[in-house]
């Protein structure tokens, strides 16, 4: 049998609940404050309309309890479930694993906790799945990492969320707000830094057709030569891996005239100095290589490489900081284009060209 709790003041510290082993709840906090639940749920909250003396109180009501409120209970108060959904595609790789884990971060200090999906594709019938599943979950927002354009196609293609929603890489619409790492500037700073040296062309292995990024990157690369009055290479179109860098840089080792080479990642630049240190053409004194994103390898390459830093961590907390400007505030708006600034990393991979 339970004991009662004893007549007379409760101790500091420990409500009448209490002393039944009970958990405290929101109305023993009300009770102790003398405050009505509701004020405790705007306390709860950060609602405005609360007196300073009055949140003081119920704070120090909720300090005496031990009083923890549930996320269920907040939902409940606000309207508003707490999680955001998050969409990936390929998040095995460093980019958008590396975007995630800073979403995670945001949103784990601002009170959220996220659910994601990984896709391995992006038919119309897999998105739809994916957006309905967390519909179903009450996803208060959603952010889809959507790599390639056909993915923003197909999330254009499903049905509407109903809640708001911000994209990363591909555009969607007028409307949904994009967040982007500045690809085109760090494919410009790439290829004007390996010009500068001395070379009088730059060869390219770009990413797989299709993905923004490397679409991104490949045109500006073209442009920055054309401006130049430099000659414009065929490019050799990788799969983004350390594989294809490999295969496509033993084609370019046979080649005497290539003398510079920026890759549109970091792994298929490493493929690369593999290749080129298989076929005995020395990094830089023979070929100078300039790599993207500054994954953290880059560093301990033989040599070091020279490449462009993506602040991936930037991109997750800027898309998750729109996503939550977007739940306070919800209508239609313009589209908000967030460029992620980039910078160019020198290091010993990239020089002069060779003397002949």
């Amino acid at each position: 049998m339970t004991p009662s709790a004893p007549d007379g003041p409760v101790p500091k510290g420990r409500s009448r609940r209490n002393f039944a082993g009970a958990r405290p709840v929101m109305a023993d906090v009300a009770r102790m404050a003398g405050v009505s639940k509701q004020t405790v749920s705007r306390v709860l909250n950060d609602h405005p309309a609360v007196r300073p003396e009055t949140r003081e109180a119920v704070s120090e009501a909720m300090r005496t309890l031990g009083y923890r409120p549930s996320r269920s209970a907040r939902s409940l108060a606000s309207g508003r479930t707490r999680m955001l959904g998050v969409i990936s595609f390929d998040a095995a790789r460093y980019g958008p694993a590396s975007i995630l884990t800073a979403i995670n971060t945001a949103a784990q200090e601002a009170g959220y906790l996220v659910s994601s999906i990984a896709l391995d594709t992006a038919d119309r019938a897999t998105v739809v799945e994916a957006v309905n599943r967390l519909s179903a979950e009450g996803a208060d927002g959603v952010i889809a990492i959507a790599p390639q354009l056909w993915v923003g196609r197909a999330l254009a293609e499903t049905t509407d969320l109903g809640t708001p929603l911000v994209v990363l890489e591909s555009p969607l619409d007028a409307s949904t707000p994009l967040v982007t790492g500045d690809s085109r500037t760090g494919a410009r700073k790439a290829t004007e830094h390996l010009l500068a040296l001395g070379h009088t062309t730059v060869w390219h292995i770009a990413g797989p057709a299709g993905w923004t990024s490397a679409d991104h990157r490949m045109t500006s690369w073209r442009a920055t030569l054309r401006d130049a009055g430099a000659a414009v290479p065929e490019p050799l179109v990788g799969d983004w891996g350390a594989d294809s860098g490999y295969d496509l840089g033993r084609r370019l080792a046979r080649r005497p005239e290539v003398t510079a080479v920026f890759a549109s990642n970091d792994q298929m630049a490493l493929g690369l100095l593999h290749a080129l240190h298989e076929s005995g053409r020395s990094v830089p004194g023979d070929v100078s290589v300039v790599g993207y994103d500054d994954i953290p390898e880059a560093a301990h390459f033989l040599p070091p490489l020279t490449t462009v830093r993506t602040d991936f961590a930037e991109i997750g907390t800027r898309s998750l900081r729109l996503l939550l400007d977007r739940i306070d505030g919800p209508g239609e708006r313009p589209r908000v284009d967030t460029l992620v600034p980039v910078d160019l990393v020198t290091r010993a991979s990239s020089g002069p060209p060779p003397v002949r």
